[in-house]
Parts: structure tokens; sequence; C-alpha cells
């Protein structure tokens, strides 16, 4: 797919192609079982499977290990129009790409990319991300994980939390975070000697790595999400991922893109809940007229539409810039923040426009007003990516 430049919000011809299928795919396979799923919080296989053949999970991923060649645009076209009917299913294949799969590509040694990448790109397997620790999240300092090396062994200890993709029937792996020792000369804000982060790879079945029970969460019920614990779990020296001592600055940068495909999933979200209310405000009669033609209805949609477009535009920016090589971080910082402050108040004002139908945990407006609190929380809160724009305003 061509990365030259584009004007947008248009979409160059392979793209609305790309766009096109996966909303169809939305809407005629995803959005039909999507009740069911979130009800019986169960992962949806068989739709990952269908995203696998279809090649989304090798979107960004070079022909060599079995993807489509693409680029992270791609991707996020794909996650904004699964975000509109099914956030599970969305953040899944985000998850996926961005958190399991991209680390190995852009750290990992030929052999490490050979053995785990062509899996994780046909979506056959599943791979995680573990930094988030009982008490630690953002913050490297608090890092409580460790591995050690001893006699060509990393021997790691601690514990993680709310990592996705980690306990399904088809992960294969979890790259986590841990300290591997102290860097000279230097200090953490508590004064003490500054802590090196690495990070490790750890296939799923490793002897001392455990996953607890899935969380009982208030949405994304259909996302796989588990603690997990290591308890002198070992795995060989050249489970390294990317350079030793490196590790926290390589999930930052991973972050930075991640925070791209989070406002896409978030964009979709809010578009999903614009889309339900036309429908709904077109077809529902109160006070013999539908209710559409009430203005304080009217309006409200209207504001909606312009948040989903609003965080459109900002993602379309941030990938834009991404693609060119050109500094990102701030404008994927503002692109999730305004996405998913768009998804969490469209959510709330769909909720309203469906009335007592829009409380039913079976309507999309319903389960989109418990999804999309986690998109302003996940992968770096909204209060996270505020400091970020601030300090690029030199405050």
């Amino acid at each position: 797919m061509s990365t030259k430049h584009r004007t947008l919000p248009a979409l160059e011809e392979d793209y609305q192609v790309l766009s096109d299928t996966v909303r169809e795919f939305a809407d005629e396979v995803v959005a039909p079982v999507s009740a069911e799923l979130d009800a019986q919080h169960e992962f949806p296989y068989e739709i990952v499977a269908q995203m696998g053949e279809m090649g989304l999970f090798g979107l960004p991923f070079p022909e060599e290990y079995g993807g489509m060649g693409g680029d992270y645009f791609a991707l996020a076209l794909a996650l904004e129009q699964l975000g509109r009917v099914n956030q599970s299913v969305a953040i899944t294949l985000e998850a996926g790409v961005s958190l399991g799969a991209m680390p190995l590509l852009k750290f990992g040694t030929e052999e490490q990319k050979q053995r785990w990448l062509p899996d994780l790109v046909a979506g056959t397997h599943l791979a995680g991300f573990g930094l988030t620790e009982p008490g630690a999240g953002s913050d490297a300092a608090g890092t409580q994980t460790t591995a050690a090396l001893e006699d060509g062994q990393w021997r790691i200890n601690g514990a993680k939390e709310f990592i996705t993709n980690s306990g399904t029937d088809i992960t294969s792996l979890v790259t986590v975070t841990a300290v591997t020792g102290t860097v000279e000369g230097r200090t953490g804000h508590d004064g003490r000697p500054a802590k090196e982060i690495s990070t490790i790879l750890v296939p799923a079945g490793t002897e001392g790595f455990s996953v607890a029970k899935a969380y009982d969460k208030v949405g994304w019920n259909s996302s796989d999400t588990h603690a997990l614990h290591f308890t002198d779990a070992r795995v060989p020296e050249e489970n390294l991922l990317g350079a030793r001592g490196r590790g926290f600055a390589h999930f930052l940068e991973i972050l930075d893109e991640g925070r791209i495909a989070i406002a896409a999933l978030a964009t979709g979200a809010a578009q999903g809940c614009v889309d339900e209310s036309v429908a709904y405000a077109k077809q529902r009669t109160s006070f013999g007229q539908k209710i559409g033609q009430f203005q304080a209805v009217s309006f409200k949609i209207a504001r909606m539409q312009a948040r989903a477009h609003a965080a459109r535009l900002a993602y379309y920016e941030a990938a834009q810039k991404m693609l060119a090589g050109k500094p990102f971080k701030t404008e994927a910082a503002m692109a999730k923040l305004i996405a998913g402050e768009a998804a969490m108040d469209n959510a709330r004002d769909a909720t309203q426009v469906f009335g007592g139908y829009g409380f039913m945990n079976e309507t999309l407006v319903a389960r989109h007003y418990r999804d999309s609190k986690i998109l302003e929380v996940g992968e770096g809160t909204t209060e996270v990516q505020l400091m970020l724009i601030a300090r690029e305003l030199g405050l």
C-alpha cells in the first residue's frame, strides 16, 4: 500500500477498499453475534480465525513473515470499522498486532522473528505484552518483576496485571518487562539506583509461568484479560528481546504507535454511537413525530457526529506523520485523548437518545457505554496524554 502524502480525510483507493471490506465483515459477521458473545463473556475464536484468513493480523507486516506488506494506517482503518460494532473484537486485533507481534518485528533477532512472527501474523496464535503490575504501570521505577541471568537462563519472578490476549487457547507467548539490574550512575525519583528494565519472551506453558482466572470486567467482555504470575520461571538467555536495559524504552516506542491504533478504535466506537442514534431517531416516535425531528435530539446527534469527525482527523494526521517518518508522539497523544473522550461522550449521549432501551445490555449503545470508559484508561490514561501534550508545550 502506498505511503505517499494523502489529503485528509480522503482515502486512496487501496485504503478505501480495505475499509469497505472490513466494514462489510463487521456488519455481516461480527455484529450479529456480538450481543451473545458479550453476554456469555466468550472469546471470539471463530471471528479471530476469519480475521486471520482476511490478513488483518498481517496488515502492517512484511510479506517475508507472511504479512500483507501494508502499514499501520491500514491497521487503523480496520480497527475503526471493527470498533463501530464490537470493541472486544477490535481490541483483540489491536493488542495482537501492536502489543503482541510488533515488538518482535521491531526489536527481535531474525531467529526470534522466524520462530514467532508467522503464526502471529496469520492470526493463528496470539501474544501479549506484560508491562502493568499490581503497583506499577507507566512508572518504570515501580517495576517489581525481576529476571536474573543464571547459567544461560533468565529466572523470572513477579506478577503482571491487566494483560490482553494472555490466556487464550491460542496464546503462544507473552513479552514481559523485568528488572535485570541497575543502571550505573543513575538514580530514580526515589533516590535509589535506577532500575535496568529489559524485555523477555516467555512462551506459554513455561514452568513457573501461570495465568490467573479471567477478570470480571465492566466492559470488553469478549476480550481476553488476565493477571500473570512468575515463580522461578526459566527461559533461555536468547529470549531477551532487544538490547538489555532498553525494555521500557522499547515499550514506549510501541505505545506511541499503539495510541494511533487505540484512537482509531475509539473513533469507530464514537461513529457507531452516531449511526445507531441516527437510525433510532428516524424510527422512534414520540408525541406524534419521529424523535429526530426534535431539536433537542437532532442537535445532540449532530454534536456526536462532530466529535467522531474530529477524532478521525486526529488519528489520520498522527498516522500520516508516522508514515512520513516525522515526529508524531504529541499527535498520537492528542488523537488518543480526543478519540477516547469522543467515544465516552458519544456513548453517554447515545444512551440518552435511546432512553430506557439504551440501558438494556443487548443494545449496541449499552455495550459502547460500558466498553468506552477503558478507552480513557488503557494504553495510557487521559492524564498521561495531557502530560505528554503539556510537556511538548514546555510546561
